[in-house]
């Protein structure tokens, strides 16, 4: 008889080894300086520090092991997980836009544990960032490393760089949609994506 070994999951590493955190300290007090703000009182001097270590840990995605399971029983049915929270930076100002991501696929044959679709989003979300690259990272990666039948991304934020600069318009929200195979092929298989993604509890 033979007996089917999980293969070994693919370890996520991301390089933060990239960060310099003196650096990052020293050019946030030279920004700040430059802004005529003053960071020698009790309550500011360690601000450029906390700047960098805030910087740094926005930029800095968790690692993990993707890990997949056999398709045993054959199912061909949409996984969806709704509602992911992330937090990532326009790269156009580096101001903060945060949201949530809807992310759902069609299973060929491996599945993955629905905590590693919260794991790929902030993976992506973790960099400076345009919102559309953002979702369209997040269905490209699934795509290439699960191989299912279709993948389906919606992902809705509200970005700061607009809300509280520029045209503020408080209360705003932008979103963006990414499909691959089925998903993007198939009209009925679209709309059920569609529908579950935008459906209120």
């Amino acid at each position: 008889m033979t007996v089917e070994t999980r293969p070994p999951a693919t370890t996520i590493t991301p390089d933060t080894a990239r960060f310099d955190s003196e650096a990052a300290e020293r050019a946030a007090a030279d920004f700040l300086a430059a802004l005529g703000v003053d960071t020698a009182s009790e309550s500011t001097r360690r601000t450029p520090r906390r700047m960098a270590e805030a910087f740094i840990e926005l930029l800095s995605p968790a690692g993990f092991d993707l890990t997949t399971f056999p398709n045993e029983r054959g199912y061909r049915q949409l996984v969806l997980e709704r509602d992911i929270p992330f937090t990532s930076l326009c790269e156009h100002h580096m101001m903060p836009f945060r949201g949530t991501a809807h992310v759902g696929y069609l299973p060929g044959a491996r599945m993955l544990g629905l905590s590693k679709l919260a794991r790929v989003v902030d993976l992506f979300a973790r960099r400076p960032q345009v919102q559309e690259s953002l979702t369209q990272q997040i269905a490209d990666w699934l795509h290439d490393r699960l191989t299912p039948a279709g993948v389906g991304v919606v992902v809705q934020a509200e970005h700061t760089c607009m809300t509280l600069r520029g045209a503020r318009a408080a209360g705003t929200s932008t979103v963006t949609s990414a499909l691959q195979g089925v998903l993007l092929t198939d009209a009925r298989a679209r709309e059920e994506f569609f529908l579950l993604a935008r459906e209120q509890r």
